[in-house]
Protein backbone atom coordinates (compact mmCIF):
# COMPACT_ATOMS: atom_id res chain seq x y z
CA UNK A 1 0.00 0.00 0.00
CA UNK A 2 1.43 3.53 -0.97
CA UNK A 3 0.57 5.10 2.51
CA UNK A 4 -0.78 4.18 5.79
CA UNK A 5 -3.50 6.16 5.49
CA UNK A 6 -4.61 3.58 3.49
CA UNK A 7 -4.71 0.82 6.35
CA UNK A 8 -6.32 3.07 8.92
CA UNK A 9 -10.01 3.82 7.94
CA UNK A 10 -13.31 3.49 10.33
CA UNK A 11 -14.70 1.29 7.14
CA UNK A 12 -13.74 -0.32 3.46
CA UNK A 13 -15.83 -0.46 0.87
CA UNK A 14 -14.98 -2.99 -2.13
CA UNK A 15 -16.51 -1.85 -5.35
CA UNK A 16 -13.83 -3.65 -7.45
CA UNK A 17 -15.65 -5.09 -10.80
CA UNK A 18 -18.46 -2.68 -10.34
CA UNK A 19 -18.72 -0.37 -13.66
CA UNK A 20 -20.61 3.73 -13.60
CA UNK A 21 -21.92 4.70 -11.87
CA UNK A 22 -22.26 1.46 -9.35
CA UNK A 23 -18.96 2.54 -7.39
CA UNK A 24 -20.17 6.28 -6.58
CA UNK A 25 -23.94 4.79 -5.83
CA UNK A 26 -22.15 1.99 -3.63
CA UNK A 27 -20.11 5.09 -1.75
CA UNK A 28 -22.73 7.20 -1.41
CA UNK A 29 -25.02 4.36 0.30
CA UNK A 30 -22.43 3.55 2.54
CA UNK A 31 -21.33 6.83 3.46
CA UNK A 32 -25.07 8.03 4.62
CA UNK A 33 -24.52 4.45 7.24
CA UNK A 34 -21.31 5.90 8.72
CA UNK A 35 -20.58 8.93 11.79
CA UNK A 36 -19.35 12.41 10.77
CA UNK A 37 -15.86 11.96 11.01
CA UNK A 38 -15.42 8.27 10.18
CA UNK A 39 -12.94 7.53 7.01
CA UNK A 40 -13.80 4.89 4.76
CA UNK A 41 -11.31 3.03 2.59
CA UNK A 42 -12.89 2.67 -1.47
CA UNK A 43 -11.07 0.03 -3.25
CA UNK A 44 -12.48 -0.12 -6.97
CA UNK A 45 -11.26 -0.32 -10.60
CA UNK A 46 -13.66 1.34 -12.88
CA UNK A 47 -11.46 4.14 -14.63
CA UNK A 48 -14.23 6.51 -14.44
CA UNK A 49 -13.89 6.44 -10.12
CA UNK A 50 -10.67 8.58 -10.89
CA UNK A 51 -13.00 11.41 -12.27
CA UNK A 52 -16.13 10.35 -10.01
CA UNK A 53 -15.10 9.77 -7.02
CA UNK A 54 -13.09 13.17 -6.50
CA UNK A 55 -16.63 15.55 -7.92
CA UNK A 56 -18.78 13.23 -5.57
CA UNK A 57 -16.37 14.55 -2.41
CA UNK A 58 -16.89 17.88 -3.99
CA UNK A 59 -20.58 18.00 -4.42
CA UNK A 60 -21.41 16.47 -1.37
CA UNK A 61 -18.49 17.88 0.81
CA UNK A 62 -16.82 15.25 2.29
CA UNK A 63 -13.17 15.09 2.38
CA UNK A 64 -11.12 13.03 -0.18
CA UNK A 65 -8.12 12.27 2.26
CA UNK A 66 -6.39 10.45 -0.42
CA UNK A 67 -6.44 8.62 -3.43
CA UNK A 68 -4.73 6.37 -5.28
CA UNK A 69 -4.93 5.94 -9.18
CA UNK A 70 -1.65 5.40 -10.60
CA UNK A 71 -2.03 1.34 -10.45
CA UNK A 72 -5.35 -0.94 -9.97
CA UNK A 73 -7.01 -0.96 -7.58
CA UNK A 74 -7.90 2.20 -7.19
CA UNK A 75 -7.59 3.34 -3.46
CA UNK A 76 -9.47 6.76 -2.37
CA UNK A 77 -9.83 7.68 1.44
CA UNK A 78 -13.03 9.53 1.98
CA UNK A 79 -13.79 11.59 5.48
CA UNK A 80 -17.70 12.29 6.22
CA UNK A 81 -18.28 15.69 7.16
Amino acid sequence: MPSNIFNQTDHTLDAIGLRCPEPVMMVRLHIRKISVGDTILVKCDDPSTTRDIPSFCRFMEHQLLAQQVETKPFLYVIKKN
